[in-house]
């Protein structure tokens, strides 16, 4: 019973992350965000990041229990999602302002990712085995969340927003259900310097070490482009359901944390971490070539890599940083490499993506922009006639789930009308996407991250030796597994 609610609790977690996260870009463009203001967007994520440590250092370890924490934190995030949004449908809407709610959502949902971790192992009897089956529930969040938002048509509508700040609300009510958790540290004050995670700072006196927090920090540069872009990306390419098409990548992370252990035993942490910056660099390569023309399988190929290059360089950095730490600075070392990768990195990697983006951007870019939301109008009108046909136009979101594993019977003429209706959809689609790529040179953009990606991954092969590595790395890949 207590792994179904660990699981719900991971489920929710990261549905609320993913209702968002991926196709921000699609509605803030239409509100009047410019790429520099995307960029603060995604910015504000990694600096909470960097904050998040002394939340829970502070409060979380050592005052309260930790389902309690978990629940307002998440009550508090919901509210700044909610204000967000309501900010955002009202008469110019302040991009400013709106990300300044975005970081105050961030700044309570960050700390949540680690309370929740401490919360599920806290509460297993065999962490090693129980552990990575009640995680993979976050990712099935994350991808369900993509089907959600692509199913209900809100793509780019201000109701990710809404479902976003709605699922907090709900994850920060469940919260308080959750077993009790007492704070680990109780009655124990931190100094800075712990706070910090200085004590870590030792493991940087080893060269091998050291190589890997630098490559890992300016891999996560380049990364950022992914996170920020290939939401916008895809539906430029022409990809009906951007978040649906977009969580492919987490299906692949599936796939690719469940065999890893073969890989770990067979490569070691060197290679693995090679091959997770090579695949950044395909990846990269695949949406540049394929920009001009939106071609669909580069697109598709680029998002499917998406489980090597999260499982086989985060993952195995995080295996490799357990595995050099010694076991009292563990925590630390772990927190350092979040604040270098996710934070620092990441942070950075935000505000070049955006400086990018605006340097291709075509100065005709908001006229062209307009003419392609006519064509969308046009598609959308015709997608309310299938709707109407199907009976889905008015239906409540429960109906319409039913309707969509259950469609009702339609008539021979009713039929074809739809397939009719199906086929302009589809022209129109490809009309709209003819003229969005003329928005963006997307080939420059993806350009820049292979390149960096590329320089940083030859730079890593050239420069990291680590003797003990491939001596553990079965036995680590066993205990992560």
């Amino acid at each position: 019973m207590t792994a179904a609610r660990l699981s719900l609790m991971m489920f929710i977690q990261f549905f609320t992350w993913g209702a968002w996260y991926v196709t921000a870009y699609l509605f803030l463009g239409k509100i009047g965000f410019e790429p520099g203001d995307v960029g603060w967007t995604y910015s504000v994520g990694p600096i909470a990041g960097m904050i998040s440590p002394f939340v829970v250092g502070m409060i979380a370890d050592r005052f309260f229990a930790t389902e309690r924490v978990l629940g307002v934190m998440h009550l508090l995030g919901g509210g700044a999602m909610l204000a967000a949004s309501a900010m955002m449908a009202g008469e110019n809407p302040s991009p400013t302002l709106i990300n300044f709610l975005f970081f105050a959502h961030m700044l309570c949902y960050y700390p949540t990712l680690s309370l929740t971790n401490s919360l599920a192992l806290h509460n297993m009897t065999n962490a090693e085995k129980q552990f990575p089956l009640i995680r993979v529930f976050g990712t099935i969040g994350w991808i369900i969340a993509g089907w959600v938002v692509s199913s209900q048509g809100w793509d780019a509508s201000i109701n990710l927003f809404r479902l976003a700040g709605g699922s907090a609300i709900v994850m920060g009510l469940y919260s308080f259900t959750l077993p009790h958790t007492p704070p680990p540290a109780a009655g124990k004050m931190p100094t800075a310097w712990e706070l910090l995670g200085l004590d870590a700072i030792v493991l940087l006196k080893k060269p091998s070490f050291l190589v890997f927090m630098v490559s890992s920090f300016l891999i996560c540069i380049p990364l950022a482009f992914y996170y920020q872009l290939a939401g916008k990306y895809v539906d430029h390419a022409g990809i009906a359901n951007p978040a649906f098409a977009m969580s492919f990548g987490q299906i692949s992370e599936i796939f690719f944390m469940l065999i890893m252990p073969l890989f770990f035993a067979a490569l070691g942490v060197k290679w693995m971490l090679f091959v997770g910056m090579l695949a950044w660099v395909i990846r990269y390569a695949m949406f540049s070539v394929g920009a001009d023309d939106g071609v669909f399988w580069m697109v598709m190929g680029g998002i499917l890599l998406h489980g090597i290059c999260y499982d086989f360089f985060f993952v195995t950095g995080q295996i490799y940083t357990d595995r050099v730490a010694p076991k009292h600075i563990r925590s630390q070392a772990q927190g350092m490499l979040v604040l270098f990768t996710l934070g620092l990195g990441m942070m950075i990697g935000a505000q070049v993506t955006g400086r990018v983006e605006g340097a291709f951007t075509s100065p005709d870019a908001k006229a062209l922009g307009d003419e392609a939301g006519a064509v969308g109008e046009q598609m959308a009108t015709r997608q309310t006639s299938i709707d109407k046909l199907r009976g889905t136009a008015d239906a409540s979101w429960l109906n319409k789930q039913m309707l969509f594993f259950f469609p009702k019977s339609l008539s021979a003429e009713d039929q074809q009308q739809v397939a009719q209706l199906e086929k302009e959809i589809g022209e129109l689609r490809a009309q709209r996407a003819d003229i969005l790529r003329k928005t963006v040179d997307w080939k420059s953009v993806w350009k820049w991250p292979a390149i960096g990606a590329g320089l940083i991954m030859v730079l890593f092969a050239l420069s990291f030796f680590d003797k003990t590595a491939r001596t553990e790395d079965a036995a680590a890949a066993h205990g992560a597994a």
